[in-house]
């Protein structure tokens, strides 16, 4: 199992939350609504929070993220609340996430990763499948040295610097060779999506794109207008994969009414760059319906964080 991942088992994984809150660094969102949300996706993921700390530091920490204190604290927290994995609220580098998890002896994931697992659980498409996996690869290849087993293994030391690092090229090597035939399998889609795009142009039917933060009703709403049988859940990101539906309006016009993923707080930038294809959709829609959920005590938050995406 390589880490990163949050599994779904039997029981669920318990997760301790951990968010640094420093100047710069939350924008408009506090700290405090930052975790709210990353306990949302780890609901999402699968797992059962049992626990969260936030920190107050001028920047995180760059060895663990967070100061010694907290994380002598942390490991306190395993023992009165058995957490087996800690997510944090940014993306780690490699080195911190290996410092975290050889102190604290549990898995220790990001941000980022969580929300590429729950995007692998919801692409159901090939289009959706190949984006997630590129994104996923293009996360890994930096942090190949803390992931393989086999490396873990061999550790350090006299006789086994040369294999493991033998090892180690070889596996970037196949990884930017994945990545490079998944950049070609979603230009293929590109393309394709450009001609259906052409076509749809040359029929005079306009489109509208229901655009807006994760989980504030946009497949709701297209189920409300077209009727459309969207799989629709309380959770964030329950679709993924974008659905084009017709609208017959009052006037007798028709229009085609698109439902496109939704967007989040701190969207990893390998995500924006491997949802091109989809996200260019909205370049050549009439109008973009920017759906907002006002009993979210984040909407205004949740809107501009929407807007700075699209700008």
């Amino acid at each position: 199992m390589t880490r990163g991942t949050v599994l779904t088992k039997n029981a669920p994984e318990r997760a301790f939350l951990v968010a640094v809150e420093s100047k710069g660094t939350t924008g408009r969102w506090s700290a405090r609504a930052s975790i709210k949300e990353l306990a949302l996706l780890s609901g999402t993921a699968g797992a059962s929070v049992v626990g969260q700390i936030i920190q107050k530091l001028p920047s995180p920490s760059k060895t663990h993220y967070v100061g010694k204190g907290k994380l002598e604290e942390l490991i306190a927290q395993k023992n009165q609340t058995g957490y087996d994995v800690v997510i944090l609220d940014d993306e780690l580098t490699p080195l911190q996430q290996r410092n975290l998890e050889e102190a604290l002896q549990v898995k220790v994931i990001d941000r980022v990763a969580l929300i590429l697992d729950i995007f692998a659980r919801r692409a159901h498409t090939r289009e959706g499948q190949l984006q997630v996996e590129l994104a996923q690869h293009q996360y890994l290849l930096p942090r190949l040295a803390g992931q393989w087993s086999h490396l873990e293994r061999l550790g350090g030391g006299i006789g086994t610097r040369g294999p493991g690092e033998s090892q180690l090229e070889t596996d970037r090597r196949l990884i930017r060779r994945k990545i490079h035939r998944l950049k070609e399998k979603i230009e293929e889609v590109r393309r394709h999506r450009a001609l259906y795009r052409q076509k749809r142009l040359k029929s005079g039917i306009p489109v509208a794109s229901l655009v807006g933060y994760t989980n504030s009703g946009k497949s709701t709403l297209l189920n409300a207008l077209c009727q459309a049988g969207v799989f629709t859940e309380d959770k964030l990101f329950a679709t993924l994969d974008p659905t084009t539906r017709r609208l017959l309006l009052p006037d007798g016009q028709t229009i085609l009414v698109t439902d496109t993923v939704g967007f989040i707080h701190k969207l990893p930038p390998a995500i924006v760059t491997a949802f091109r294809a989809t996200l260019e959709e909205l370049d050549e829609a009439a109008l973009l319906l920017h759906v907002v959920d006002l009993s979210s005590p984040d909407a205004a938050e949740q809107c501009q964080t929407v807007e700075d995406i699209l700008a």
